[in-house]
């Protein structure tokens, strides 16, 4: 089987992303920067975001297919099947895989040479630093020596979670979206902090530790959401007054509202 260690990884479109992704092989040393191709429009900011890492840039999708083992298509959905075109044969005896959201498998079958084998996933940002989420879609062409591979590359970089392709949109929406949703409430809860007396730098480090914390807490418990608060609610103290607010203005409604926006939205 292939190992990382002489596996090429090549990126077709190189926004954040696509770097987030790079940053994070990186970091975690699945691959190293010399591994990494990749291309995208703007070749001036292309070479300044890879060169001074030590990544490739290369002109065009093509010189990324020829050097990469493991090519991974990031652009956003509507430009897929104009980026593809020209490398559709070339792509035939790679590994692909997609980054693009609301694109899966039977999509890409439309799209993709008969034969290509490839996977469509979506990564979240926190990928950068090795603590992402990448949902991938149950139903995909590689073999399983392939998907090996490429579990073990993706898997230095965040947690790999299969989905059927039913599930995919509203996975990608929970663990896609929801860094947004996570850094509003550090936001607020550090604000709140600083109004009472905090220093601002202190307020984060405190929020985003507590959040870091008790996500991991419950990934290594397996406890119920509502038994960790409960936990910490004690008669009549401080929690629970807290916890009866944020019931008062509806926050669990509101996120739940938000992802049935974005899920409307698709």
């Amino acid at each position: 089987m292939k190992s990382l260690e002489n596996t090429k990884v090549g990126f077709i479109g190189f926004g954040n992303m696509a770097q987030a992704m790079a940053e994070g092989m990186i970091l975690k040393k699945a691959v190293g920067p010399g591994q990494i191709y990749a291309c995208a429009k703007n070749w001036e900011k292309l070479r300044k975001n890879t060169e001074e890492k030590g990544m490739n840039p290369c002109k065009d999708a093509g010189e990324v297919v020829e050097k990469a083992d493991i090519v991974i298509i990031a652009v956003k959905p509507y430009m897929i099947q104009e980026v593809i075109k020209p490398v559709k044969q070339m792509l035939k005896g790679k590994i692909l895989v997609s980054v693009a959201a609301g694109v899966p498998f039977d999509k890409y079958e439309e799209i993709l040479e008969p034969g290509t084998h490839h996977l469509s996933t979506i990564p979240n940002t926190p990928v950068s630093i090795g603590e992402g989420i990448i949902i991938c879609e149950s139903k995909h062409s590689l073999t399983e020596e392939e998907f090996s591979l490429v579990e073990s590359l993706l898997s230095s970089i965040g947690l790999v979670q299969s989905v059927e392709t039913k599930q995919l949109s509203v996975a990608g929406t929970v663990s896609g979206c929801g860094p947004a949703f996570a850094s509003m409430f550090i936001e607020a809860l550090s604000d709140a902090g600083v109004q009472h007396g905090l220093p601002r730098a202190l307020s984060y480090k405190l929020a985003s530790q507590m959040v870091a914390g008790t996500g991991k807490l419950q990934l290594s418990t397996q406890a119920h959401p509502g038994a960790m608060k409960d936990a910490v609610c004690s008669p009549g103290g401080t929690t629970i007054v807290g916890v009866a607010a944020l019931e008062r203005r509806g926050f669990r409604s509101a996120v739940i509202d938000a992802i049935d926006a974005i899920e409307k939205k698709k």
